[in-house]
């Protein structure tokens, strides 16, 4: 049986790859964390909220926790566990592996450097890193065609878990501890048959995208480019608890991360101590909801990148997901439209065992951050499709209220919402 590789993706529309991860019941007996309530006045519905998150543990994930921000009040709510066997609880504050909410970090880089001068947008790949992308393809290929993932450069994933194409875990197994070299990641993608021709729309997600664009902030900065995306994007959004890994493990409080792989894994295996050199520019980093929501605010607000450079992080093509959907996507930024409730800007993220949403309206007043420890938890029919899972309809729901808010009828029967991808 086959079934379409999802991993460090993309959120779909807003049917973000519903159907990409698979879930086992939370055990009896779990406890809510505690949840930091505001006052009704501020647009947020801390009664509806709340249970929005304990529908979604009770529809299979053990532990999920969020924040919602409106209008500068803020809620924090968790339900369930982060660790099935002890029982311990999760907590709204606890650290994240966010997955590819990583590019949207390494896209901000990048603006930088554009801002600079070092780097130039509509300039070939092939003139910065001759090797990694050699030849024709590197003089087709330009660094605003990795940024949107229109390169035709294929995602690398396959081929470093090869064993996920007879849905098997042996390569998550056998690459727990594997230290890989961003230049053999990439070398995967750029030997493998072309996902389309450079330039061409739609144009299709591609993890190998991000790892060179990491590979050009390293070449053009003389540092490597996780310190300078620490420094010059991290540290300069003020965030606190947010980092790339400095080994397998992920330091600070955080949750156990349980990966069910389509069903294939019953009970679910947990990856949370994992080397993510895997990932790398593409989806390392570990961050908190807290930080993610100040994140995004501040580079909607023209504080990481100047205005001009976010201009063109949010000009959006379509590119087909890795879940085979089509979204709309910028220069690491997705745009999704929510009928009566606005625009929204983020990204979202799946690694082993982890998945994160993070979504900012346009005007940067409602928030949204989400995480659960649990992935691909929905089960495969004989064809290979993942099926239905309740998880969905309650993602559905929490993600409908944490960014529309009671009330809103014409959200509540929009027919798409977000869900976890990557």
């Amino acid at each position: 049986m086959k079934i379409r590789l999802v991993l460090c993706g993309s959120v779909a529309a807003l049917s973000v790859c519903a159907g990409t991860v698979a879930a086992a019941p939370a055990p009896d007996g779990t406890r809510a964390a505690p949840v930091a309530e505001t006052s009704p006045a501020s647009g947020l519905d801390p009664v509806e909220l709340k249970s929005a998150v304990d529908g979604v543990h009770r529809a299979g994930i053990p532990g999920v926790y969020a924040e919602v921000r409106d209008t500068g009040r803020t809620w924090r709510g968790a339900s369930g566990v982060a660790d099935v066997r002890t029982g311990r609880p999760v907590t709204p504050g606890m650290r994240q592996r966010v997955g590819s909410i990583t590019k949207t970090f390494t896209a901000a880089a990048i603006m930088q450097q554009v801002e600079q001068g070092r780097v130039r947008l509509d300039a070939p790949i092939g003139d910065y890193l001759p090797r990694l992308v050699p030849g024709e393809r590197g003089r087709k290929i330009t660094v605003r065609m990795l940024l949107n993932h229109t390169s035709g450069i294929p995602d690398y994933v396959r081929y470093a878990f090869p064993s996920l194409q007879d849905m098997s875990p042996k390569s998550l197994d056998d690459n727990r501890f594997r230290q890989f070299r961003p230049a053999e990641l990439i070398e995967m993608g750029v030997d493998a048959p072309p996902a389309g021709e450079p330039g061409a729309t739609p144009g299709v997600y591609s993890n190998t995208n991000y790892l060179l664009l990491g590979q050009l902030l390293e070449q053009v900065t003389g540092t490597t480019a996780e310190e300078y995306i620490t420094r010059n994007v991290i540290e300069r959004a003020g965030l606190r608890h947010t980092g790339f890994p400095a080994g397998t493990r992920i330091e600070g409080p955080h949750s156990r991360m349980y990966e069910a792989l389509w069903g294939v894994l019953d009970p679910p295996r947990d990856y949370s101590v994992y080397n993510m050199s895997w990932t790398g520019t593409g989806a390392a980093l570990v961050s908190t909801m807290d930080d993610l929501n100040r994140f995004y605010r501040r580079l909607l607000d023209g504080r990481i990148v100047n205005r001009s450079s976010l201009a063109q992080m949010q000009h959006t093509l379509p590119v087909v997901a890795l879940d085979g959907s089509t979204i709309e996507y910028g220069l690491g930024l997705h745009k999704v439209g929510i009928p009566g409730c606005g625009t929204f800007w983020g990204h979202d993220g799946t690694v082993w065992g982890a998945s994160t949403m993070s979504l900012t309206r346009a005007d940067g007043k409602r928030q949204m951050s989400v995480a659960g420890n649990l992935a691909r938890w929905n089960k495969a029919d004989s064809s290979g499709k993942p099926q239905h899972h309740p998880i969905d309809d309650a993602l559905s729901t929490l993600y409908r209220q944490a960014m529309c808010g009671k009330g809103n009828t014409q959200a509540k029967n929009a027919s798409q919402t977000p869900a976890f991808n990557s």
